[in-house]
């Protein structure tokens, strides 16, 4: 039995064996990946390229239009796993001008603060993939624990973040840019990071239980999941340093 910290991975919990044809592998995954990498660049340039030419309402429509489309993606993805051939392209297509329209915002305000996290974003992904197979941190059930309770913690604090301005309340360190609201992006940072731990592992563990061709694009999916998480963690981390 195998889990992963990424919702989306974690809801493979027990071996699926192979009826026909070839079994998923890594190199797999890591290709279908790139795949999914190079659509959301397509799309995030698109956006940018109609934001240069001055059309803002109309990449407000789109924003819009994609939100709805990344998220029923993701969701019946996640329920649905053998759909992941035909959602993990849409989700990425989505997820790439939902960023494109966020990072210009910040880009706005903090110039040459996109580069950055993108570059934050790969340097943390190689390192933990380095960290990973060189066995310096694995995947053990202690460690999988560990991580899963910090991300239902996190889950949380955004939940309740998310619908207390309906009750006039909002939580100072996840909104503002206080030295604590560092401090917990920073924490935020990490858990995200190591979550490609298991996520790693879980692709690692799949292709050793032989799951279905097919499924390379759900490992893809999930691991694209956890980068925009990082993406994001680390473009309000950033924005916090500089505000501070």
């Amino acid at each position: 039995m195998f889990r992963s910290s990424n919702p989306m991975l974690s809801r493979m919990e027990s071996p699926v064996q192979v009826l026909e044809g070839a079994p998923m592998t890594v190199k797999g995954t890591i290709n279908k990946t790139f795949v999914m990498l190079l659509i959301a660049a397509v799309s995030a340039l698109a956006v940018v390229y109609e934001a240069m030419m001055g059309y803002a309402d109309k990449m407000m429509m789109v924003m819009g239009i994609a939100l709805f489309a990344g998220l029923g993606a993701g969701i019946v993805t996640a329920f649905v796993p053998k759909l992941a051939k035909f959602l993990a392209p849409v989700y990425a297509f989505a997820e790439g001008v939902l960023l494109a329209g966020l990072s210009l915002m910040f880009e706005a305000k903090f110039p040459g603060i996109v580069v950055q996290a993108v570059a934050g974003t790969f340097l943390a992904f190689f390192v933990m993939l380095v960290l990973y197979r060189t066995g310096v941190i694995r995947a053990t059930a202690k460690f999988r624990a560990t991580i899963m309770s910090a991300l239902f913690t996190i889950m949380i604090l955004y939940l309740i973040n998310l619908v207390g301005p309906f009750f006039n309340f909002t939580i100072p360190f996840i909104s503002g840019y206080s030295k604590m609201g560092i401090v917990f992006s920073l924490i935020v940072v990490v858990v995200a990071s190591l979550s490609l731990i298991l996520d790693f592992d879980f692709i690692e563990q799949a292709e050793k239980n032989l799951l279905p061709k097919d499924f390379e694009w759900y490992g893809a999916f999930g691991l694209m999941v956890t980068l925009v998480w990082l993406y994001v963690e680390i473009l309000q981390l950033l924005a916090r340093l500089r505000n501070d």
